[in-house]
């Protein structure tokens, strides 16, 4: 968890600790908002859709992306906009220092649209249309539409969630979401594995916040999709049977 940080309310002066939020990059790292110490809050009177965004790289991968602008909230009814401190801009990959290489080339992100061209005989399909995730509903609402657009045309989410986690179910496909800020464990990888295996059909995975490593290493060894979602609610590959699902979807299970 991110060390909490000081922020005085304008209003009545209090000082209220504060913890930076924390997001999954697409590259699957977490990302820490890196908000500004000594910095002077503003606050909320009127919200814009502009303004209630901030943009942050990624220290990884050295991807840049925009992130929910940290808000605090005072006992005293006053809610603050934490400033975070602006991306440093990398210098130009062509003109390292003398004497030292060059800054590392992030690497390019995965692209939301597959292929044009799908299995032999398999329709072309056109762009997906992302859902911007607010809310634990949106990412399921998200990784629903996401299923469907591979294929799976009678994906619905199930009415009330299973004791073993099941979120999503349709005709060949069971799916779990885990939109927390943790990283999903071990346990949930098997557990949905093992509704696939009894429904006979194949078992993905969508996580907010990525996947701790050993759930990785289980995942690769069963064969089980994983993707990660950001913000915009455009899941992405994280793994080989990812990959293969996007490029021949329900067509080639």
């Amino acid at each position: 968890m991110a060390d909490s940080v000081p922020v005085r309310c304008p209003t009545c002066r209090r000082e209220n600790a504060f913890t930076p939020p924390t997001f999954p990059c697409a590259c699957g790292a977490p990302l820490t908002l890196p908000v500004l110490r000594g910095g002077v809050p503003v606050e909320i009177l009127h919200r814009t859709w502009q303004a209630s965004w901030v943009e942050v790289r990624c220290e990884v991968c050295g991807r840049q992306d925009e992130w929910p602008a940290p808000e605090s909230g005072c006992a005293c009814g006053t809610v603050v906009r934490v400033p975070v401190a602006p991306a440093p801009t990398p210098p130009p990959p062509n003109f390292p220092s003398p004497g030292l290489p060059g800054p590392p080339r992030p690497p390019a992100p995965k692209p939301a649209a597959p292929p044009t061209a799908g299995p032999p005989g398999a329709v072309p399909r056109p762009a997906f249309r992302p859902v911007t995730i607010r809310t634990a509903r949106d990412c399921v609402t998200a990784a629903e539409q996401y299923l469907k657009w591979l294929g799976y045309a009678d994906v619905a989410r199930t009415k009330e969630r299973t004791a073993s986690g099941v979120d999503l179910r349709g005709t060949g496909v069971v799916a779990q979401v885990d939109p927390t800020t943790h990283a999903t464990k071990l346990r949930e990888i098997e557990c949905i594995w093992l509704n696939g295996l009894n429904d006979s059909a194949i078992a993905v995975f969508f996580s907010l916040a990525g996947y701790a490593r050993d759930a990785r290493a289980r995942a690769d060894d069963l064969h089980l999709p994983l993707f990660v979602m950001d913000l915009t609610g455009t899941p992405q590959p994280v793994n080989d049977p990812a990959d293969e699902l996007i490029k021949y979807g329900a067509a080639g299970r």
